[in-house]
């Protein structure tokens, strides 16, 4: 293939990326939520650094695409942090909440964290701090936050805020984080019990309204505070409910995400949603439950992202619950090694050219819209 080939099939790639493709439509609806102050906060942590990193990984994602083959750029632009597996709550699909890990379970240790953030911040833009477990029940977990915020990363968190005590939401404020989604998934203890088993609304709208109240006294623009709510058949019928109330309470933003079903075919739980629209199944010309994702081969963040455990294990995603696909171990090596190693690069390969054979990419919401507002 000629150069001048090469080129005009990347401009077709970018435009179809970009038109038809619904990767960026998650990428930017995860990242860049059109909030005014949460925009100017987010550019406001880019560096010159950061931001040729950034072009580099962009680049070389568009050429992959182009030529049907993992080349690889620059480094990660975006990783999410374990900070534990413990979680308070029994949401019956999450591993977690079920206790169903075959992996070990346990909580990171500050030191090593802190290690690994002075090895990447220079490329680094987005850190999340979740995977598995409640983000609050690590002691250590707003210092976390706090180091991070100290070299310029726009970090988020995720919780269902049941540990957000006055002096813990006073604390949160102070930590210097961007982004504190709390998960809300009904308006009332009847219908939040039915999937955050375990758990109770009242707590959840009380740390809600205390970090508000933080936010407001301290004068501070961050955190941009969105509520979560993740559409499933008990609560469905709450959307209108719910939006009403996250107006009412003064949160910046409120998300509805499609839930991801294991076992999608029989739903044995009964969540997947009647409104096709909050789905990412659709039943077929026979009547079978199947995914509304193509499974293209190909994975945006498998270029600019992956996923720490508690123990320092590298996962490709947030869709390696189980951390059965190991890819490297930051206590025995650097992230910049194992990015480029072998195993890395063997996967993508495996990737590009089978995602749906790959067990935890069977499943996976890349290609589709996963967040509405």
């Amino acid at each position: 293939m000629g150069m001048g080939m090469i080129f005009i099939c990347f401009l077709q790639e970018i435009m179809q990326i970009y038109i038809t493709n619904k990767t960026f439509v998650y990428f930017y609806s995860l990242m860049l939520k059109l909030n005014t102050n949460d925009i100017v906060n987010f550019l406001s942590k880019l560096t010159l650094n950061r931001v040729w990193n950034a072009s580099k990984m962009f680049s070389s994602f568009f050429l992959s695409r182009v030529l049907k083959r993992p080349i690889v750029w620059g480094f990660p632009v975006s990783l999410s942090v374990e900070p534990t597996t413990a979680c308070n709550l029994s949401c019956p699909e999450c591993p977690s909440g079920l206790k169903s890990f075959t992996r070990p379970t346990g909580t990171i240790k500050l030191d090593f964290f802190k290690e690994t953030i002075d090895a990447v911040h220079k490329e680094l833009i987005y850190l999340s701090f979740y995977f598995q477990g409640e983000p609050f029940l690590h002691k250590g977990f707003l210092d976390m936050v706090s180091y991070a915020s100290s070299k310029g990363i726009y970090t988020a968190t995720s919780t269902n805020a049941h540990f957000l005590t006055d002096e813990v939401a006073k604390k949160t404020i102070l930590s210097g984080i961007d982004r504190l989604i709390i998960s809300i998934d009904g308006v009332t203890q009847e219908i939040y019990e039915q999937y955050r088993v375990g758990g109770q609304v009242s707590k959840v709208l009380d740390g809600a309204k205390r970090i508000l109240k933080w936010k407001k006294e301290l004068k501070s623009k961050t955190p941009f505070v969105v509520f979560q709510f993740l559409v499933v058949r008990p609560n469905e019928h709450q959307i209108n409910e719910v939006k009403q109330l996250a107006k009412e309470i003064g949160a910046d933003d409120i998300w509805f995400k499609t839930a991801q079903i294991y076992d999608f075919e029989n739903d044995p739980n009964n969540l997947i949603p009647t409104n096709d629209a909050y789905s990412r199944y659709k039943k077929n010309d026979e009547g079978v439950t199947v995914q509304k994702n193509q499974l293209q081969n190909h994975c945006w963040k498998m270029w600019h992202s992956n996923v720490i455990t508690w123990d320092g294990k590298v996962v490709p995603c947030c869709f390696d619950k189980d951390a059965q696909h190991v890819l490297g171990n930051l206590q025995q090596t650097s992230m910049k090694e194992i990015w480029g190693n072998e195993q890395y690069a063997n996967f993508r390969k495996e990737l590009m050219q089978g995602r749906k054979n790959i067990d935890i990419c069977s499943n996976c919401s890349e290609g589709l819209k996963v967040w509405s507002s």
